[in-house]
């Protein structure tokens, strides 16, 4: 089933293509990242799917709801989304208000509340800083509970825009273990607008923007082993990949890996073989 459809969608700012004739569609229950240079329009398609942005032409169907202005908070209902720095999301003097907060938006029963605010902070590992300050937390910890906040109002499509470039590797790691154990779960569409090359090794398609356009769309495995055409379009590709291309002049060949587990076990067994 798809969730989202996105048809030879536009968008301009000024005079200028930022979201050149854009046609994509993503499966319910799936990962799919999308990626890009700096000005390519990544962001610019998370504004528009949310409604943030009007588009200038085209289609985007949202759980099978066309966007407009009559099904716009119909569909907002349905997708939760969390940003590129985390101190810009906390309003609240706790990690439980701002938990809360979307709750009490949505005018949720008080009763049913804490409840909610527990299992969520259980979720991503902050049931301990429930009473603390957000400002006291360290940023992995603070997009924690934005996702909190976000899971405990129960929507179907999940969107991280750019939310580990602010991070340290550390923080980067935790939120992008966060996101895969979401994802087993099988329970959202999860999109995430990434510079991260590594977290788009762990999705289940990818979409490379380039220029407003889409430059290639494809599973990680089908796209990232194509080094030359992404270098062309300043992207990098995964440490696991110039590892086994340095294996190759070598003349060590092994099957393709994408993810660190893999590269270990791949490496275990060229050391058993010798």
């Amino acid at each position: 089933m798809k969730m989202i459809e996105i048809q030879d969608v536009s968008f301009q700012y000024d005079t200028e293509n930022v979201v050149d004739h854009v046609s994509f569609s993503i499966e319910k229950g799936s990962y799919t990242t999308i990626i890009g240079h700096n000005g390519s329009g990544k962001s610019t398609i998370a504004k528009l799917m949310i409604g943030l942005l009007e588009k200038k032409s085209g289609s985007i169907r949202i759980a099978g709801m066309e966007l407009n202005e009559e099904n716009l908070y119909p569909i907002r209902d349905h997708i939760g989304i969390v940003f590129q720095n985390p101190d810009n999301q906390f309003i609240g003097a706790t990690v439980r208000d701002d938990i809360v907060f979307g709750l009490e938006n949505h005018c949720f029963p008080h009763e049913q509340m804490d409840p909610l605010i527990q299992t969520y902070a259980e979720k991503v590992g902050m049931t301990r800083y429930l009473d603390s300050e957000p400002t006291k937390l360290s940023g992995g910890q603070k997009q924690r509970v934005a996702i909190a906040g976000v899971l405990a109002m129960s929507p179907d499509i999940l969107i991280f825009d750019e939310a580990t470039s602010m991070l340290d590797p550390q923080g980067k790691k935790e939120i992008n273990e966060l996101i895969n154990e979401i994802h087993k779960e099988k329970q959202l569409t999860i999109i995430s607008i990434t510079h991260d090359i590594e977290e788009v090794t762990k999705s289940d398609y990818v979409i490379v923007m380039h220029q407003g356009k889409v430059a290639m769309q494809g599973k990680p495995e089908e796209i990232l082993v194509k080094e030359k055409e992404l270098i062309d379009l300043q992207l990098d590709i995964p440490f696991t990949l110039k590892l086994r291309n340095a294996l190759k002049k070598r003349h060590i060949h092994t099957d393709m890996i994408l993810s660190m587990e893999g590269m270990v076990e791949e490496l275990c067994q060229l050391r058993s073989r010798k």
